[in-house]
């Protein structure tokens, strides 16, 4: 009943933050590890639950992607199919006990993609610097594997690869973020599912209070005037997880 219950308001809080700024796998991970679920499963678990979102979102701005860009949009899709795949089955053939000591350095690395994310894009904007074609696939094609490896910190790293590429249209961006997002992920679990790593007990619980706390959150969004104060929130969030999982080993 525990269980049930930390599950339950992970869920809510984080489709809430998802909703309203991201940075939901903070909460959902470590409850998913808290209760029990091992690491890797606990990963997959949490990208499941994430996804729905994800489409929703996708979906939300699919008047946006039809804006032309320094890369096709064919091209980012095949982009972010292989490197779903390949994150996927990178995570399939990472032992149990070497996932568990990288969890918190990719906690780091999720957090401070967060912290710094927003400048980055700010001043590769204003920079208006663009990558070559092939390096641009390269670059877009490591955002994903991580992606399919471990999901949290994705759509940020995922709006600076598409400034580096040479994306302006922040909304357009914002689709593609969206429309990358889901399809990996889409991918990624149906390789975890595959391979018998999702915990569908779990997911069902942290699904639905992911889906209440979105809507919620969507709502609560409107009334938030501080989102500065928001984002350090879910910042020192980041990096309690991240000392959490430290401590453990």
């Amino acid at each position: 009943m525990l269980s049930f219950l930390i599950l339950a308001l992970a869920g809510l809080a984080a489709g809430a933050l998802n909703a309203v700024a991201g940075g939901g796998t903070f909460l959902s991970f470590p409850a998913l590890v808290w209760t029990g679920v091992p690491p890797i499963t606990a990963n997959a678990t949490a990208t499941l639950a994430a996804l729905p979102g994800y489409l929703s979102s996708a979906w939300a701005f699919r008047h946006e992607l039809r804006h032309k860009g320094p890369m096709a949009l064919r091209t980012i899709l095949i982009a972010a199919v292989a490197g779903g795949f390949l994150g996927a089955l990178l995570l399939l053939i990472t032992p149990e006990k070497l996932f568990a000591g990288v969890v918190p350095w990719l906690l780091l690395l999720a957090t401070a993609a967060f912290a710094f994310g927003p400048m980055l894009l700010k001043a590769l904007q204003r920079s208006g610097r663009t990558m070559g074609a092939v390096s641009a696939f390269a670059l877009l094609l490591a955002v994903t594997i991580y992606g399919g490896y471990f999901n949290g910190g994705l759509g940020i790293m995922l709006l600076a690869a598409l400034g580096l590429i040479g994306f302006t249209d922040l909304h357009a961006m914002n689709g593609l973020k969206n429309l990358v997002s889901a399809v990996l992920s889409l991918v990624s679990v149906v390789t975890y599912a595959v391979a018998g790593l999702i915990d569908w007990q779990a997911v069902l619980v942290l699904g639905i209070a992911s889906a209440v706390g979105g809507y919620l959150g969507a709502h609560l969004s409107k009334r938030i005037t501080n989102m500065a104060l928001l984002r350090g929130f879910i910042i020192a969030v980041g990096l309690v997880m991240a000392a959490v999982f430290f401590v453990r080993g």
